[in-house]
């Protein structure tokens, strides 16, 4: 379970970006994240995989505390979160195979453990033919499945996404959803954010939506709701 309760945040002493924010997401949920730019989605998405402390409120992690919550704690929990950014941050010196592995060799995999899942995973979302090649030959929607498979190599709990389909066409766009999808199939919780409502309109998985900081819609009572229509 993820749990924000009255969280704010702000960045060193500047205005808060996030007021009193609420709401609670089940596990293996779905749900999207909208709002006009510059209401906070980024921010709240930082600190969901706890790139940021909030400044004030109570955020919960799987059960854990994790503004109270020491340096070994927050590296345990990071390793169930997987974040798809929405500016890729691949590596371009890396091979697509090499981007993939790394979650897994920064905690001292094996090779024998981390080939077969690498190649697994990058035939899963269509790029079982680029294992050697590097991000900057790739297009726009190849880096974001990239990027994807990069996050998923761990089985997060957790899965955030900041505008996954913000730079592919529509076609590709509908791609990556069923990936996200079959992902929260799996029992992964899913928060995707976006500003594509068409997109979001082909779908039933309830929102969180954001104006100047506040949640406006999706607090507990409609997620509750929404999830049980489901």
């Amino acid at each position: 379970m993820v749990r924000f309760e009255n969280v704010g945040m702000r960045y060193g002493l500047g205005p808060e970006v996030l007021k009193d924010v609420s709401f609670t997401l089940e596990p293996g949920s779905f749900h999207f994240l909208t709002g006009p730019s510059g209401a906070g989605k980024s921010s709240l998405i930082r600190l969901m995989f706890m790139g940021h402390r909030p400044s004030r409120g109570l955020v919960t992690l799987f059960g854990e505390d994790v503004t109270a919550a020491g340096r070994t704690q927050r590296t345990l929990l990071r390793q169930q979160i997987g974040v798809v950014f929405q500016d890729f941050r691949l590596l371009d010196h890396l091979t697509a195979r090499e981007n993939v592995a790394l979650p897994l060799r920064v905690t001292g995999a094996r090779d024998r453990a981390v080939e077969g899942p690498v190649r697994e995973l990058l035939s899963w979302v269509g790029l079982g033919d680029k294992l050697d090649a590097h991000p900057p030959t790739l297009s726009g929607g190849e880096k974001q499945r990239l990027a994807i498979a990069r996050a998923v190599i761990r089985r997060p709990r957790l899965l955030v996404a900041d505008e996954p389909t913000g730079n592919v066409d529509r076609a590709n766009a509908q791609r990556l959803m069923r990936l996200f999808e079959a992902l929260n199939q799996h029992g992964a919780t899913v928060v995707l954010a976006t500003h594509d409502e068409r997109l979001i309109s082909q779908y039933a998985h309830p929102r969180l939506r954001l104006a100047e900081g506040r949640l406006v819609e999706g607090g507990d009572d409609a997620l509750s709701a929404g999830h049980a229509a489901q």
